[in-house]
């Protein structure tokens, strides 16, 4: 993969930006957004693909992004496809560090020190292109506006924008309501993205941590002549508790 095009956790990243404040609209939610974006852009790439509710290695050569990659590397381990709302509910702290500290050093955004209350150390980011994020933004307000039919890659954008809250801050007031409708919308234009932005809204709703369907609570036996419910795959992680991020970055 050739580094003349964003990927789309870049592209996340910087639609989330906000340019007055330099902090990331959705901090919580924007983490499980970014690791459902390397999936998306790991099957744009050729390197997996859905199988059911499932994602499957298909190719495991490198594709010459190193947070992709290893993100492709933890996948080809697992052996068997694993479930995307357990993948995306996985630890992911700091995955929103790396990709503004690698935006910083592709010269899309500059660190800019500073404190919060006089005391605690904080670091705000600001585009210092903003032709790059106008030009992302204007992908998604064309295919809101024309109702064309986008290409998958602006369709996943929006399939994930939406699904870590990012149309209010895109769109906000009463006056955006129906472009976040139509935002909202353009999920079902890329199957991969659905797959991925229904798995980041599952995992915020808590659904990794319910019983599958046919499944029987904890203490009940199922009933007689029942088929057991199927046990994850071996080594997925399951949702981690939600805790206080180690750094309060950009948030």
């Amino acid at each position: 993969m050739g580094r003349s095009r964003r990927t789309l956790p870049e592209e996340l990243l910087l639609l989330a930006l906000d340019p007055a404040t330099g902090t990331t609209a959705q901090p919580q939610s924007l983490d499980l957004g970014l690791a459902g974006a390397q999936l998306v852009e790991l099957a744009l790439a050729g390197r997996i693909a859905p199988d059911g509710d499932r994602i499957a290695v298909v190719v495991p050569r490198p594709t010459g992004d190193p947070t992709l990659d290893c993100a492709l590397e933890l996948l080809r381990r697992r052996g068997a496809p694993v479930r995307a709302v357990h993948w995306i509910g996985g630890p992911r702290l700091g995955l929103r560090q790396i990709y503004l500290s690698h935006l910083e050093r592709c010269g899309m955004v500059a660190a800019v020190p500073g404190q919060m209350c006089g005391v605690l150390p904080t670091t705000r980011y600001q585009a210092t292109d903003t032709a790059i994020s106008r030009e992302i933004r204007s992908r998604l307000d064309s295919a809101i506006r024309t109702g064309v039919p986008p290409d998958p890659r602006t369709a996943a954008l929006a399939a994930l924008a939406h699904a870590v809250g990012l149309g209010k801050h895109l769109y906000p007031g009463n006056e955006g309501r129906s472009s976040r409708s139509r935002l909202r919308d353009l999920i079902r234009h890329d199957p991969m993205g659905g797959l991925v932005a229904h798995a980041v809204m599952d995992v915020q709703n808590g659904a990794v941590a319910q019983p599958r369907r046919g499944q029987a609570p904890a203490g009940r036996q199922p009933a007689p002549g029942a088929r057991p419910a199927p046990e994850p795959a071996r080594g997925v992680p399951m949702q981690p508790r939600r805790g206080s991020m180690a750094r309060a970055v950009a948030h």
